[in-house]
């Protein structure tokens, strides 16, 4: 089943290819410059941390929805080893296997493709078993860090959560925009809160991925608008699912990382930051998310930390 011709229309209107070089690997990230930096670090006020990251666990979020991304695996390989002989330092190593999408990670623009191409023009089969993605791959994105902010959608709504079928709107951004006295800025990366890791961290991790409110197939086009550098939320699927045209699956992604270049982060933990902005009724912060430069990963595990 081709795409829809609603889809080709949007795709056009926030197609970023050639914008910074035919050579370019990084999309939207080229919009966090020196100067939006300075400015980033600008509006750190008291220094307090706030952690934004689910652990990195076996009992983890995955659950065999998605095949190959498995929660991580986690083995000692060396414990209290004497490695020089007896009465020597001893050392313990461990080893992980994981799904690099498995917890709270970015997705790189590689991570989809449509109609036989990834971001800029290239063509999907350039991402092999062996060479895995040989362009834009995690390691192109480079240091993340930038003015983060939280949109809070629930909280703007009064809602704990958002109900499982609600489909985040520009203007639903806008709400929490206003609600939080912020003006997206180019180079920003935006933190789309809808409350629905409530449900993982309940333990209900079915009821997490399924049915799970997201983001629209309208919003690409509010990010494309207004500059953003990448996205983040607090859903396993990033925009709503099931989707809101029915059987067009991950049109979002495709919108997002294809046609715009701009990444995206799911199952980001934004509770407690959601409480701090409200108690200081700040809703812009620096925001570092750096991702694990893995040589051509379609996607890498980041411990993102918004500081206030």
């Amino acid at each position: 089943m081709s795409l829809p011709a609603e889809f080709h229309d949007i795709a056009k209107r926030v197609n970023n290819w050639g914008r910074w070089g035919t050579d370019d690997e990084r999309g939207t990230l080229n919009l966090i410059t020196d100067e939006v930096v300075r400015a980033a670090a600008a509006t750190v006020r008291t220094g307090r941390r706030v952690p934004l990251a689910l652990p990195l666990q076996q009992d983890g979020i995955q659950t065999g929805m998605i095949p190959g991304r498995v929660n991580p695996l986690h083995t000692m390989v060396q414990i209290n080893q004497e490695l020089f002989g007896p009465g020597t330092v001893a050392t313990s190593d461990d080893a992980v296997t994981m799904g690099l999408q498995a917890a709270t990670h970015w997705d790189a623009l590689t991570h989809v493709s449509h109609s036989g191409k990834i971001y800029n023009g290239r063509p999907a089969d350039t991402i092999t078993p062996h060479a895995r993605a040989r362009f834009s791959g995690i390691d192109k994105a480079g240091h993340i860090v930038s003015r983060g902010v939280l949109l809070d959608v629930a909280r703007a709504k009064g809602l704990d959560r958002l109900p499982g079928d609600h489909a985040v709107t520009p203007e639903d951004l806008d709400q929490a925009a206003e609600f939080g006295g912020v003006s997206v800025q180019p180079g920003d990366i935006v933190l789309v809160r809808t409350g629905q890791i409530q449900v993982c961290l309940g333990g209900d991790k079915h009821g997490y991925a399924y049915p799970s409110p997201g983001l629209s197939v309208r919003t690409p086009e509010w990010f494309h608008a207004h500059d953003v550098a990448a996205v983040a939320n607090d859903t396993l699927t990033f925009e709503i699912f099931p989707p809101e045209i029915e059987n067009l699956w991950l049109p979002v992604h495709a919108l997002d990382l294809v046609e715009m270049g701009m990444l995206q982060g799911q199952n980001w933990n934004l509770e407690k930051l959601s409480t701090a902005c409200a108690e200081v009724k700040r809703y812009a912060f620096l925001l570092s998310a750096m991702p694990e430069p893995f040589v051509g990963g379609t996607g890498t595990p980041v411990a993102p930390v918004a500081i206030l």
